[in-house]
């Protein structure tokens, strides 16, 4: 499970390197792709495949499923972290979530996001009175 807030930059080549708590169950490879509200997704090789088998299980007569899929995957790129635990993150992605040089890198369970540092505080800011609301929506009871 992937926990937790971190900071990194990016280099002048368009690399990240990985938080250390994630690196050793990301080493085995990842898959970057577009997530929601303009950020990466991270998904350890395992969890990919896990996904994309849900995805394929769908018909190809969902017009909804056929988009996601399109987008998904054809947005998907699959890395091995170097020893330092980087990746490059190409430039389509990064221009998709506008990524600077200024990073937040969160743990979301199952996979990691990759926000530019301005678009995670400004979530955050927008996110944050609709927080308390919809713990009852999402947890039935609550915590």
């Amino acid at each position: 499970m992937f926990l937790g807030t971190h900071t990194p930059r990016l280099d002048e080549k368009g690399r990240l390197i990985l938080p250390a708590k994630f690196r050793d169950e990301l080493a085995g490879g990842v898959v970057i792709t577009k997530g929601q509200e303009r950020c990466l997704y991270v998904f350890p090789m395992p969890e990919f495949q896990r996904i994309a088998e849900q995805l394929r299980a769908q018909p190809m007569t969902h017009k909804a499923a056929r988009a996601y899929n399109r987008v998904f995957f054809a947005s998907a790129h699959d890395e091995v972290p170097d020893k330092q635990g980087r990746v490059t993150i190409p430039a389509h992605l990064r221009s998709y979530a506008a990524l600077d040089r200024d990073l937040v890198v969160i743990g979301a369970s199952s996979r990691v996001e990759i926000w530019d540092r301005a678009a995670w505080e400004a979530y955050l800011e927008e996110s944050e009175d609709d927080f308390a609301d919809i713990t009852e929506g999402v947890l039935p009871g609550g915590l």
